[in-house]
């Protein structure tokens, strides 16, 4: 028969197993705080038990939650709402008509935007009707590589609030939302109650399946809607077949006309020229050469046939590669190999499913992906020896080699 301290010790244990999931710490004395410091729950019956998040504090700004049944409640001005501003509505006309109080609903759109492109302006209208007056948040992703990623992240949204003036207030550059579960987890935290995703037809089923799955355990929300922003198709012309895949193979076919089209009017022809120069240099592409890498690898999309090629034949994508899914942000080692998906586990142990033109390789224990695959980086070769630099911050090992070098 298991004692009274057996019993306390699970119940600790599973409450800490919960918390850990959630990104929460202990306060020491059975409370649980969240990544901002604020106290979010409590140890009950061996589960954590949440502070009720219906009640407003008035330091919660304007993501603080209203009563569920106030006696009166009083109507409040834009004036008097805290820290009420630009930032949390979207432009002219879009303000809460019917009262000053935070809104309980976070409209957003997570993606990679490398580069920006025109087609992304369809999907921020999308958010912006969604979200119809209340807070709305652009999460640009934080990846880079040179191969479907050349642009860093602070680049790349400073370019998109040039593009996108209208949602420049909603353009956020937070390093910490690095995959959707970070975007989810934060606004729970900040009290919404509802959350809209807005993302392309074909990421819908995507987001849908993996936002619901972890609802009531990652984070909580009463209602999640995914929303697509209307119908992509790489083989149409204009906004609708435009991708940032054809961006990067216009940059690496050294056709800046092309490029010049998937940039909207609002990007004047230097800042395009800007913009067209800095993927270039960010994917390593030479003038008028592709020798940055194989159309499959920058622009899978563009080569799908190369791209099942190299899977089939088992020369990327292998078990037990850790890789990162390009739409979610989410980096997990691949645990099942499909005949067009992988199923990856992530090192909490959330499972996600892929496809393969929507995942790269990544690299634990470094900032970003590596952007060399495993067959070259292979101890002994150069390749090898550029990759342990990068990793490592080492500018010269030659000069380091020569510093402890006897001298005859």
């Amino acid at each position: 028969m298991k004692s009274f301290f057996q019993f306390l010790n699970e119940a600790q244990s599973q409450a800490s197993m919960q918390a850990n999931k959630m990104n929460l710490k202990s306060d020491g004395h059975g409370g649980w705080l969240d990544s901002r410091g604020k106290f979010v729950a409590t140890t009950e019956d061996g589960k954590l038990k949440f502070v009720d998040k219906k009640k407003p504090k008035e330091q919660d700004g304007p993501t603080a939650k209203r009563k569920a049944a106030p006696a009166k409640p009083e109507t409040k001005t834009k004036k008097d709402t805290p820290q009420e501003t630009g930032a949390e509505r979207a432009k002219a006309g879009e303000a809460d008509q019917t009262s000053g109080e935070p809104t309980e609903t976070l409209t957003t759109a997570f993606g990679r935007f490398n580069p920006p492109t025109v087609g992304h302006g369809k999907l921020l209208a999308a958010a912006k009707k969604a979200a119809g007056g209340a807070d709305l948040k652009i999460y640009p992703s934080r990846s880079q590589d040179p191969k479907k990623n050349p642009l860093d992240a602070d680049m790349k949204i400073s370019f998109m609030k040039k593009m996108f003036p209208d949602y420049s207030e909603n353009i956020v550059n937070d390093d910490e939302m690095r995959s959707i579960f970070n975007v989810l987890t934060t606004a729970s935290e900040q009290g919404y109650r509802n959350v809209n995703i807005v993302v392309g037809s074909d990421r819908q089923a995507e987001f849908e399946n993996l936002a619901q799955k972890y609802n009531g355990e990652l984070y909580d929300f009463d209602l999640i809607r995914v929303i697509s922003a209307g119908v992509r198709d790489a083989d149409a012309e204009g906004v609708e077949g435009m991708s940032a895949s054809k961006m990067r193979k216009a940059v690496v076919d050294d056709d800046f006309d092309s490029f010049r089209r998937g940039t909207p009017k609002e990007l004047d022809d230097g800042d395009t020229t800007a913009l067209f120069n800095a993927v270039r240099q960010g994917m390593g592409a030479k003038k008028k050469k592709k020798e940055v890498a194989e159309m499959w690898e920058i622009a899978p999309k563009c080569d799908p046939r190369g791209l099942r090629d190299q899977y089939v034949s088992e020369n990327i994508f292998k078990i037990g590669d850790i890789v990162e899914n390009l739409n979610t942000g989410l980096i997990g080692e691949i645990i099942r190999r499909g005949t067009n998906h992988l199923i990856c586990l992530t090192k909490e142990n959330y499972m996600f499913k892929s496809w393969i033109h929507d995942v790269m390789e990544a690299v634990v224990n470094y900032p970003g992906p590596s952007g060399v695959p495993g067959s070259q980086r292979e101890v002994g070769t150069d390749s090898h020896r550029e990759y342990t630099m990068r990793m490592t911050g080492t500018l010269g090992i030659k000069n380091l080699i020569n510093k402890y070098k006897k001298k005859k």
